[in-house]
């Protein structure tokens, strides 16, 4: 543990810059070593991408983004933090995913293997799809320390990620097509895999199939009560008990306006810290930064409804999420149209229903929806009328539900929050490129050729998600790096 040190020079040991999820967690780890951290948010509440307000009607609590939070559970960092204490509670629908088709039945993701392969319509996919996820549930805190780690390292469980990769390093259309013979399992694995937000023939996309899956099956898919503000709030909380420092409603444009501290870490993408930090960084890394790339971006959607989403699939009123999108195949043809930059007619629509488990969230009686689709980057196209007949597809009476709306393109997203640039809410992209090595190819790309300098936003490893993990390592680095300080994994 480092003793704090702050001097006439230094006005704290470290400024964070941007209090969303990996901002806070880079504070926790800093103030959790003892040293003085300051944080800085440009918004007027602390979030990024894990707030929730009131969008459409009082009373009406919306997650703007982030929803349902799997990757928070497995995080081997927040897991060492005591949020619970400072308000943070899960609550875990008894279904993780449902994924309705035309004939009114549903695929499900349960914890349980044996309901998950009932909702199959080939017995044959039940074993099949068990013997692809078990063994790599079984062992989920190794696999998630290994998938939630940079690539600065050799595996400490070699057998469990070849035991991954022979699957994960497919494309998930591949993976559908040769592992299942029926609509419902390769529905299942493809709406799971349409989270890349790549096109599913693209190599490497039938891993996040077995990251979200193996989540769902050892932990659960859960959702904050009162929130994702709660998971948030819950960090903030812990950061100032241990003595840290946030402010908000500052918005930071040059490196010169912050308070004079040893190391900086910033919660921003690539690009925009080549021009905060632009005279402190040589030409060829700035050169790198505004390289990289970001990827599709995101059409939102928040419902106040005056009942619960009438699904024709009765498993669907179960589930916390539910994929929209058909087959397989209608799956590929939406995220295949994305990728190409066009609009699809019947996109892939992401669906969250909290209220139905969280009383917190809508008055009695009343419920919300959260929807969103992938659209190309900068899309200002209105997907409302799409995404409804989506649900309606699979929920006839959806609309006469509706009290009142809000939405969102990915212009209105990128100026809600800075940092979805086009309104890529992931971070930047994850095709093959930027998957394993980002922002750049560095054994430390937390670090920046200056010392004092670091990024710790989901541009850097292992990427989106809700687990803190940039901000972790990100802050252990600086710690080795400027304090002396060497923190285990």
């Amino acid at each position: 543990m480092a003793t704090r040190s702050t001097s006439d020079r230094f006005e704290h040991d470290a400024v964070v810059v941007g209090a969303g999820p990996n901002g806070l967690a880079a504070a926790a780890l800093l103030a959790r070593e003892g040293l003085d951290v300051h944080v800085i948010e440009a918004c007027d509440t602390i979030g990024g991408g894990a707030r929730t307000q009131e969008l459409t009607l009082p009373g009406f609590h919306h997650d703007v983004c982030s929803a349902i939070h799997p990757t928070a559970v497995v995080s081997p960092f927040l897991r060492t933090l005591p949020l619970q204490e400072r308000g943070l509670q899960f609550i875990f629908p008894p279904l993780c995913v449902a994924h309705p088709l035309d004939d009114g039945t549903a695929a499900v993701m349960a914890r349980s293997f044996e309901t998950t392969g009932a909702s199959f319509d080939n017995p044959a996919d039940a074993s099949a799809y068990r013997a692809l996820m078990e063994p790599l549930a079984r062992e989920a805190d190794a696999l998630y320390r290994e998938l939630l780690a940079p690539l600065n390292r050799p595996p400490h469980a070699p057998l469990l990620m070849a035991r991954f990769g022979l699957s994960a390093m497919r494309s998930a259309r591949s993976l559908a097509m040769t592992r299942f013979e029926g609509a419902r399992a390769r529905a299942l694995l493809a709406g799971c895999a349409a989270h890349s937000f790549l096109s599913l023939d693209t190599p490497f996309t039938a891993a996040f199939a077995l990251v979200l899956g193996v989540a769902g099956h050892a932990v659960g898919w859960p959702l904050p009560r009162g929130g994702s503000q709660a998971l948030v709030d819950a960090l903030a909380a812990y950061v100032q008990s241990k003595g840290g420092t946030i402010e908000t409603g500052r918005r930071v444009r040059t490196l010169e306006e912050l308070p004079r501290a040893r190391a900086y870490l910033f919660d921003v993408p690539p690009r925009h810290l080549a021009t905060i930090c632009k005279e402190a960084l040589p030409v060829w890394y700035r050169s790198q930064m505004e390289q990289f790339k970001h990827g599709p971006g995101c059409f939102k959607l928040d419902y106040a409804l005056s009942g619960p989403i009438p699904w024709t699939a009765t498993a669907c009123r179960d589930a916390g999420t539910v994929h929209i999108g058909g087959t397989l195949e209608e799956i590929c043809a939406s995220e295949a149209s994305m990728a190409a930059g066009e609009i699809a007619e019947r996109p892939y629509v992401l669906v969250a229903q909290q209220s139905l488990f969280d009383p917190t969230r809508a008055p009695p009686g009343k419920h919300t929806g959260w929807a969103y689709c992938h659209v190309p980057p900068g899309s200002t196209v209105d997907m409302t009328e799409r995404i409804e007949r989506q649900i309606e597809r699979f929920a006839p009476g959806f609309r006469g539900l509706v009290l009142a709306r809000s939405a969102k393109n990915s212009r209105d997203l990128e100026a809600y929050n800075a940092n979805y640039i086009g309104g890529d809410i992931a971070g930047g992209s994850t095709e093959l490129s930027q998957l394993f090595f980002r922002p750049v190819w560095s054994l430390d790309p937390y670090s920046t050729p200056n010392e004092q300098l670091y990024l710790c936003s989901a541009s850097t490893p292992p990427g989106a998600g809700v687990h803190g993990m940039c901000g972790f390592y990100a802050a252990r680095s600086a710690l080795r790096r400027v304090f002396g300080v060497r923190v285990d994994a």
